[in-house]
């Protein structure tokens, strides 16, 4: 895996400006600045447009990274992803072996599903953003259905809210995990992937909770939200989970920040669709429920 390469953070705002983040060395001082209250306003339209989401696998957690983390090779994808609707960033899921001599990365797609990439490299990244544009143009992987994988923004050096509510939420999805797969061996929480990602955009959102292959973004999460989340993900593993689609309904309407695939004005338009004939709500409004499907 290539060293990555800090970049200088420059501020360029008034002295008198206020910013949540923080290292940390600050977190763990006890002079951090305490995080504004959870977000309470509107969560719809509020995810990054994507066709693809291309997660590089670190050994490092997100909690660990500085407020800028990246490397030549996340670099040179980006600068290539963004021509063809791709979404880079860093992942590591718990229980996941490290692979120090190799960039291993995971791609979900909104026509194709999940895909596997054992090694990326500077030497190989013409074949691999070929395989990533064949990929996205369909159909869905086998394989994508195998399993669910939960991503939460833990980057507390991007910012205070993800590095403190992300960090318990993520806490809190691997408690739930783990308790279901102990009452039940069999039950389809042992198909579940809970892992951490770093900045995804959106730190008043926090905690921000990724949900693939559906490519669904959860925002203002809570630790209490876990068991629901969860128990979701059970029922769409019995299912069999695969990307939604555009006139899907969102899998949590009061959490929903938007969908792979989908334009920000489109995630607006869903919304109102689904809650046509309502009071659009605020997410303080609402519990965290699993919409109903027909």
């Amino acid at each position: 895996m290539l060293a990555p390469v800090i970049l200088p953070r420059i501020l360029v705002r008034p002295l008198l400006s206020r910013t949540f983040s923080v290292t940390r060395a600050s977190l763990v001082g006890g002079d951090a600045p305490k995080p504004p209250e959870y977000h309470e306003g509107r969560l719809e339209g509020t995810a990054g447009q994507h066709d693809c989401y291309i997660l590089l696998h670190t050994s490092l957690s997100p909690e660990e990274f500085p407020s800028v983390y990246k490397t030549p090779l996340q670099l040179e994808l980006v600068r290539r992803a963004s021509k063809w609707g791709g979404t880079v960033n860093f992942s590591r899921l718990e229980g996941e072996p490290a692979t120090p001599d190799t960039q291993p990365a995971t791609v979900f797609s909104h026509l194709g599903g999940k895909l596997e990439i054992p090694n990326v490299t500077m030497e190989n990244l013409d074949e691999v953003e070929e395989l990533i544009q064949n990929h996205m143009k369909g159909p869905i992987t086998k394989s994508t259905s195998e399993d669910m994988h939960i991503y939460v923004c833990t980057h507390g050096a991007r910012d205070c809210r993800c590095g403190e509510r992300g960090v318990q939420v993520f806490k809190a999805l691997l408690d739930v995990v783990k308790k279901e797969r102990d009452m039940n061996p069999n039950s389809p929480a042992r198909f579940i992937k809970v892992g951490e990602v770093g900045h995804v955009g959106g730190h008043k959102y926090a905690a921000n909770v990724l949900l693939y292959p559906q490519g669904e973004w959860l925002g203002a999460v809570k630790p209490e939200d876990a068991p629901s989340i969860i128990s979701q993900a059970c029922a769409a593993l019995e299912k069999g989970v695969r990307p939604l689609d555009a006139n899907a309904e969102p899998l949590f309407i009061s959490k929903w920040r938007g969908r792979m695939g989908l334009s920000k004005e489109a995630q607006k338009e869903l919304f109102m669709k689904v809650t046509s004939g309502q009071k659009v709500p605020d997410a303080s409004e609402l519990d965290l429920q699993p919409a109903s499907r027909a």
